[in-house]
């Protein structure tokens, strides 16, 4: 893939192999507030690409250092999220600025980049996630927007299963266990929720547990859950 290099200042040594792709929406008015924050040394934050609405790619950290996007994080017992993981942020205005759809021509350039580093890293389909889902109490990107459709038939994401849904009949606290079992920091459960529901049920992210959301995940806890086709 072709690069615009921009390096950013904000980075330090991985501890842990790359085992995890997060993606997030820039959440800023523009790519150049965007791109300036993230090669700001005052403001302690970096990613290692950043796509552009016109699908233009921009490397601000070598994938082999550790860039500071995902924050106080967790994800399948992994707690220093940064250390295990590229992040890629997507421009878009997020919730703050008017959150609008995704464009085409950056979906597919998210695609092409997305498809090389997991194999690159052999990076399970589980371990692509958004911000929302390894910090749900603290973020919402890269949103109910998002197409991981798109990225699920090309088997570069999770799909949302489609097929032979059973409701489990858990509990509220039943839930929130397999929900955990499944990645999620359930410490603030109607957070949590929400995150799954964002990713998994973007049509209606409520917060609250259903049979719908018990039968997605425990789809997704079975092995090769079918959708998304």
């Amino acid at each position: 893939m072709h690069f615009i290099d921009r390096p950013s200042p904000n980075f330090d040594e991985r501890s842990l192999p790359i085992t995890m792709v997060v993606l997030h929406y820039t959440g800023m008015q523009d790519a150049a507030s965007a791109i300036a924050r993230l090669a700001d040394p005052e403001a302690k934050v970096s990613c290692h690409y950043l796509v552009a609405e016109d699908g233009t790619v921009v490397r601000m950290v070598d994938e082999a250092q550790r860039a500071w996007h995902a924050g106080a994080s967790h994800w399948r017992g992994v707690t220093d999220v940064n250390s295990a993981s590229i992040g890629i942020e997507i421009v878009n205005p997020g919730h703050e600025w008017g959150y609008v759809p995704f464009p085409d021509e950056q979906i597919e350039a998210v695609i092409r980049l997305l498809a090389d580093i997991k194999q690159r890293h052999a990076i399970t389909r589980g371990n692509v996630v958004g911000h929302s889902d390894i910090a749900p109490a603290r973020k919402q990107d890269p949103g109910e927007l998002f197409p991981w459709g798109k990225l699920a038939r090309l088997r570069l994401a999770l799909p949302r299963p489609t097929k032979n849904l059973l409701d489990p009949g858990w509990s509220d606290a039943g839930f929130l266990l397999a929900l955990e079992r499944f990645g999620y920091d359930v410490v603030d459960p109607t957070a949590a929720v929400t995150a799954f529901q964002r990713r998994f049920r973007p049509e209606l992210v409520d917060g609250i547990i259903d049979a719908q959301c018990r039968c997605l995940l425990l789809a997704l806890l079975l092995p090769k859950p079918q959708g998304d086709d």
